[in-house]
């Protein structure tokens, strides 16, 4: 069974959110605080992370760095009062996937877990179509009837990331952290010189663009 772990202090929606989760099938992993979410990755490996901001002991901006950092598959919502430009910012570039504002609507909630759950399975698989185009992960092709390229590692893994989410906000810190990790010899920079790059190298696949959000980063979005 799916688990999900909902990590919210308020303790009258997080028995409501956790009920409706339940409802719908899934196996809920209660936390009142921050300490307590990170503790139960101890016992409990869940799916799915929804991560309150203001918690006590540790806050979610904290969980889910540190959440991040052992599990960089774990599809992360972060479910919030504050939903001002920079929270947004500190949101994305702490590792979460995805940004729900409060008050909490129940049903648009369990939109996002499902939207969550197919790009976390999306990025386990090794082959992407958005439209025509296909990404081929184990050869590092993109591709559309008789035209297809290759590109280097880094491009593709960044364009993978992208289209793997479509219409998903990404920092650019956020994309240095997961596709070039711990490399000294970069900085953000760098996301900047491989967006232009693709989107040149991309000209000949018109099932996606790459926008630029400003203050924020880059998302990749659908062509219909």
């Amino acid at each position: 069974m799916f688990k999900i772990l909902v990590a919210e202090d308020d303790l009258p929606l997080q028995k409501m959110m956790c009920a409706f989760l339940k409802l719908n099938g899934f196996d809920v992993i209660p936390a009142s605080d921050g300490n307590e979410a990170l503790a139960a990755f101890d016992h409990i490996m869940p799916d799915l992370a929804i991560i309150d901001i203001m918690m006590p002991g540790r806050n979610g901006f904290e969980v889910t760095s540190e959440i991040r950092e052992s599990f960089p598959l774990l599809p992360i919502l972060i479910v919030t009062a504050r939903d001002t430009l920079d929270d947004k910012r500190t949101g994305f570039s702490s590792g979460a996937d995805d940004y729900l504002t409060k008050p909490v609507d129940l049903d648009e909630m369990l939109l996002h877990i499902q939207a969550l759950m197919r790009r976390a399975k999306t990025m386990t698989s090794h082959r992407l179509q958005i439209g025509e185009t296909v990404l081929d992960y184990d050869t590092l092709t993109i591709s559309r009837g008789d035209n297809s390229i290759t590109l280097p590692k880094k491009e593709f893994y960044l364009l993978f990331k992208l289209l793997s989410s479509p219409r998903q906000i990404y920092t650019r810190q956020q994309l240095m952290d997961e596709i070039w990790g711990m490399d000294a010899q970069s900085d953000e920079r760098t996301v900047d010189v491989h967006i232009k790059r693709l989107r040149e190298k991309c000209e000949g696949f018109p099932d996606f663009t790459i926008e630029t959000v400003r203050g924020l980063g880059y998302k990749a979005e659908k062509r219909s």
